[in-house]
């Protein structure tokens, strides 16, 4: 019933939209191009830019009506996620993990709450974007730590409007819950400069369903079955503004972005013995939740004027990430006697709480000036001092048997003081200076630009919960990564661009602490190296690019990345705090590796056979890479195979209306570490939208998500230790599916 009046108020205004829009005044056409229908498809950018970049900008994304920017993502080549169905977080560039892709914000690092520092892009509203870049190689003034490529994820500046507009809707989940969805944005002259302001809110409910078979091992008997639902409901809050004014000769740009984000994972599971879903049969009742409060900010200060013969630029910022969780865990244990459920034999109560605070400080002095009237340089250095604080603690664990149900047991369970979890109370302190200078050419049909950055790093841990006389330790290195890329202008239509650069990986933050964590490796235990080195890599992209008819764009692309210092885990020797069998474990720089791979991308209107208002576009990628493990070669961990996405738009300029879907479907992933192998499968997803332009100034779109119920299956592997997985003497093999429904979404936007 509620799908029915969402189509009914979608279909509604096909009916009755041509009419009222002759009644209506014009508005901002600069408002109005972020609201209404275009009357022609909307394409990837063809950019200037050396480095390869591809660009698309808000429109190309927005009919589906994205909400998060990790949604808007699943559309470009060569993204793919490790996500549950509808979730989109820690993006893996060109297949690999989340750590080797740099994500930025107007071209500035931004700090994530990982221990790998990557930055989860669902938390950034699609609402606040301008564009969204991929750069697949690197250059000498960004930073160097994007091995597998770079993110820009570009906001709207104080010249994005002239006016503004509002953003209103509701969603409809696969439970049957109904969210809002609500954004607001301004642009105009304020005082002497230009200033944008925008606002949202939006809800997301994320319910799955969960199912798991374990076995012995593969093709034996099965042990048990747990049937799960998994729900992720909550609201994200953004705010963010700009300022630009010219001052002093020079222009001052001012900007900031505040995202909150509200949570509440709500898992809920039923374990049975032997396959019978029965009560009988049931072996144990979880019931877990996070609630997780996230905020994101960052504010920008750039001033840039004509001086000392060129043109210089001043930046500073600010960027911080505050991350609070809290866990509980009960798991109520049965068939331990002989009386059957609803009798409870043993009850198990935890707790964590999570305060993560990362800090980030930024500066840059950059200079660049003409050498000649075809080449030009650029110098600066630029500066990042972060300050990252962790505290993760729980109190102990409260457990109590109950012989002979049904004795009661407390609703609340009494929990004692808390105390920090092993690893889970430091301070990180890094500090990053990176002079750079890169020179720049145009001449004829050939446009380059070659530079070298030298990045020093010195990292400072202090981690209380390490064994004493190792609470402090310091981490430094420098390393020095030159680049270099060329454009050649074969013809009006065709270029190639070529690039080549070094690019660097820095160690996990718990990689380096030396706290001691218990049967982190199966049965065995693992301690981190203070002495670890960066990950570095010699990489390069050969691309060549056509253009087709007045805005179409098809490309392909080859990369390649020869990674030296893998950090991978080693054994110490020295025995497990569960006794005979097990091990300590750590990591070190061991061995090397390799990824690569080619990538298409399409995008084009059909206007070469008569249909210029339909659109297509098409992007795949097929990802591989090697390494050499404790077993033998295997790809990168969670590397998918391939990623395909294609899809169309079509506009109707007579009824004012548009139509088009897209389907996306992401390769089989396999990661291997010491006691658990996963090979991991996603089913594909088809998205739809139609939408309707009411008046000059309004449109309106429905939108479907995961409209073929998209899967996500997995393979364990588990074993007790590396010898047993060696052996292939499993502990246990367990087989999980989980699955999600279709999300619809209805929403207007009004110009004015």
């Amino acid at each position: 019933m509620k799908l029915a009046l969402l189509l009914g108020a979608a279909v509604a205004p096909l009916l009755i939209g041509g009419a009222a829009a002759a009644q209506t005044q014009e508005a901002p056409a600069t408002a109005l191009e972020e609201v209404i229908v275009t009357g022609q498809p909307e394409m990837r950018n063809r950019t200037d830019d050396v480095v390869p970049t591809l660009s698309y900008d808000l429109e190309y994304f927005q009919r589906f009506e994205p909400l998060t920017v990790g949604d808007a993502l699943k559309r470009v080549p060569s993204v793919t996620f490790l996500s549950d169905i509808l979730e989109a977080d820690g993006v893996r560039l060109r297949g690999i993990d989340p750590a080797y892709t740099q994500i930025l914000i107007d071209g500035e690092r931004v700090p994530g709450a990982g221990v790998d520092r990557s930055f989860f892009v669902d938390r950034i509203p699609a609402e606040l974007i301008e564009r969204v870049e991929v750069v697949r190689s690197s250059s000498a003034n960004r930073s160097g730590d994007a091995l597998a490529g770079a993110i820009n994820i570009v906001l709207r500046d104080a010249y994005a409007l002239e006016g503004g507009y509002v953003r209103a809707g509701a969603l409809l989940f696969p439970n049957d819950d109904i969210g809002g969805t609500f954004g607001a944005v301004y642009g105009g002259q304020v005082g002497p400069g230009r200033l944008l302001v925008g606002a949202s809110v939006q809800d997301r409910v994320n319910p799955k369903n969960k199912f798991s078979a374990r076995f012995d091992e593969p093709g034996g008997t099965l042990d048990n079955t747990e049937v799960q639902t998994d729900v992720r409901a909550g609201t994200d809050y953004s705010f963010n503004a700009a300022y630009e004014v010219e001052v002093g000769g020079g222009t001052l740009d001012l900007s900031g972005v505040f995202v909150r984000t509200e949570r509440l994972q709500d898992e809920d599971s039923i374990e049975y013995r032997g396959g019978r879903v029965q009560n009988a049969d049931i072996v144990s009742i979880n019931d877990n939740d996070v609630d997780i409060e996230t905020d994101n900010l960052s504010l920008r200060a750039r001033y840039e004027r004509e001086m000392f013969g060129g043109e210089t630029r001043f930046k500073l910022g600010f960027a911080s990430i505050s991350d609070n969780q809290f866990e509980f865990e009960n798991e109520a244990e049965y068939l331990r006697d002989a009386i059957a459920y609803p009798d409870e034999d043993r009850f198990t109560a935890d707790q964590t709480y999570t305060d993560i605070q990362d800090e980030e400080i930024s500066g840059a002095l950059e200079h660049k000036r003409d050498l000649s009237e075809t080449m030009e340089i650029e110098f600066g250095v630029q500066y990042v001092g972060k300050e990252r604080d962790t505290d993760i603690s729980a109190p102990d664990r409260v457990r109590f048997n109950i012989p002979n149900a049904p004795a009661p047991r407390p609703a609340q369970p009494a929990f004692g003081p808390r105390s920090a979890v092993p690893g889970g109370l430091s301070t990180i302190e890094e500090t990053r200076i990176d002079p750079y200078v890169m020179l720049s050419g145009d001449t004829g049909n050939m446009k380059w630009e070659a530079g070298l950055r030298y990045e020093t790093t010195d990292t400072s841990i202090e981690d209380l919960t390490a064994p004493a006389g190792m609470r402090s330790i310091e981490n430094d290195y420098a390393e020095l990564l030159p680049s270099a890329s060329l454009r050649i202008q074969l013809n009006e239509t065709d270029r190639v661009i070529l690039s080549a650069a070094r690019t660097v990986r820095r160690p996990n933050f718990d990689q380096l602490s030396p706290a001691i964590l218990e049967e982190e490796r199966g049965d065995s235990d693992f301690v981190g190296n203070p002495d670890l080195a960066p990950e570095t890599a010699w990489g390069a992209d050969v691309g060549v690019e056509r253009r087709l008819g007045a805005r179409g764009v098809v490309g392909l692309n080859v990369f390649y990345r020869s990674i030296s210092d893998l950090i991978e885990d080693t054994n110490t020797g020295r025995e497990g705090s569960a006794g005979s069998g097990t091990f300590v474990y750590t990591v070190g720089n061991v061995g090397d590796g390799e990824v690569y791979g080619v990538e298409f991308d399409l995008s084009t209107p059909l206007d070469f056979i008569g249909m210029e208002t339909t659109g297509v576009f098409l992007n795949a990628s097929w990802l591989d890479s090697k390494i050499d493990d404790f077993i033998g070669e295997r790809r990168f961990n969670s590397q998918s195979d391939y990623v395909l996405n294609v899809g169309f738009t079509h506009d109707i300029p007579t009824w004012q209306a548009a139509f088009g879907a897209t389907y996306r479907k992401q390769g089989e992933a396999y990661s291997r570490v010491i006691a658990e192998e996963v090979y991991t499968r996603y089913g594909g997803d088809l998205e739809v939208f139609i939408e309707k332009q009411l008046w000059s100034n309004t449109v309106v779109r429905l939108t479907g998500t995961n409209l073929l119920d998209s899967s996500k299956d997995e393979e364990f592997n588990k074993f007790g230790n590396r010898d047993d997985q060696i052996n292939r003497d499993f502990d246990e093999y367990e087989l999980e599916s989980e699955s999600a429904g279709p999300v619809y979404q209805l929403v207007m936007r009004v110009a004015f």
